[in-house]
């Protein structure tokens, strides 16, 4: 009997011993890790991929001024954003649009603007309020932006003078919605970068006709120029020398063949679609910068490369 014990103690001691050796030499695999030491997700990418994986038509992101004014003046149930300078705002807006300057009241605020419902900004030309816009939509606010700006768009609307007003309205601060928190720190970074970078040749990220036509006569390598216009109009005249990517669905899985270490010169017919594209290329971590006026168009003229009489070549 004694012996029997014996044998037994001996037993469950060596099968003791076996398996901590087997956990200590790893001949083994270890329990699966917690859900908590998953891999990281890539918020910003991700928000870019969902940002170009529908974009069927340049205007998705985009109301025509004009079908703009007539909503406002039908009473369409909107939430507007004028995110130009507080001064000009105060000299008249769209009624019943909200002040959000462009710049840091856009991160500042960006928590306190609707997640659902018909939202619209609009700027100058159309141009910041592109970037404003995609940035928006990362952070979970379906803006889209009015095609041409104050300047070029709404103002030259006839009878917009019925939908404005000097009369502020204020933004419900009462009201917060939950935005991605790594979305929110990568818009705060985005503006924060502004002061450094306001007495350069890319202040809020556009860059001069005058000042990318010297970059191009120089032949400065540090700088590629891309065009998101359409391949048929890419073929017609371009900068040359520039790189085509057209504004369309998916475009974003051609962004790994842009260079890292330049800065990324983005232009398109009138810079509103190159604002959006910017703002995506800086969320991954590109220097990109778009051209002020893009190629340029009659409408936003003189603004624009081909308004400034600069040269192009075909393909």
């Amino acid at each position: 009997m004694k012996k029997f014990l014996f044998l037994k103690i001996a037993l469950i001691m060596l099968l003791s011993t076996t398996a901590s050796t087997v956990w200590a030499t790893g001949a083994k695999e270890a329990p699966a890790a917690s859900p908590a030491a998953e891999m990281k997700v890539n918020y910003a990418a991700e928000a870019v991929k969902n940002y170009y994986a529908d974009l069927a038509a340049h205007t998705n992101y985009q109301i025509k001024e004009a079908d703009f004014v007539e909503k406002v003046k039908a009473g369409e149930q909107m939430f507007v954003i004028d995110a130009r300078s507080a001064a000009d705002y105060a000299k008249g807006h769209v009624k019943g649009a909200v002040s959000v300057p462009w710049g840091m009241p856009v991160a500042e605020k960006l928590a306190y603007l609707p997640h659902e419902g018909n939202v619209y900004i609009y700027c100058y030309s159309g141009q910041t309020a592109a970037q404003a816009g995609m940035l928006m939509n990362a952070a979970g606010v379906p803006v889209k932006s009015v095609a041409f700006g104050w300047n070029f768009g709404i103002s030259k609307v006839p009878g917009y003078e019925a939908i404005t007003t000097t009369e502020a309205t204020e933004l419900n601060m009462s009201k917060k919605y939950d935005v991605n928190p790594v979305i929110a720190k990568k818009v705060t970074e985005y503006f924060e970068r502004f002061a450094s970078i306001k007495d350069t040749p890319f202040a809020s990220n556009i860059i001069s006709e005058a000042n990318a036509k010297a970059i191009f006569d120089a032949k400065d390598k540090s700088a590629v120029f891309v065009s998101i216009r359409r391949a048929e109009d890419y073929a017609k005249g371009h900068i040359e020398g520039a790189i085509n990517i057209p504004f369309a669905s998916g475009m974003d899985s051609s962004f790994q063949s842009l260079p890292s270490d330049k800065k990324i010169i983005i232009y398109c017919y009138s810079g509103q679609t190159a604002g959006q594209t910017v703002a995506a290329l800086r969320l991954l971590g590109y220097d990109a910068v778009s051209l002020k006026g893009g190629m340029g168009v009659p409408k936003n003229a003189p603004m624009g490369w081909t308004n400034q009489g600069y040269p192009v070549v075909a393909q």
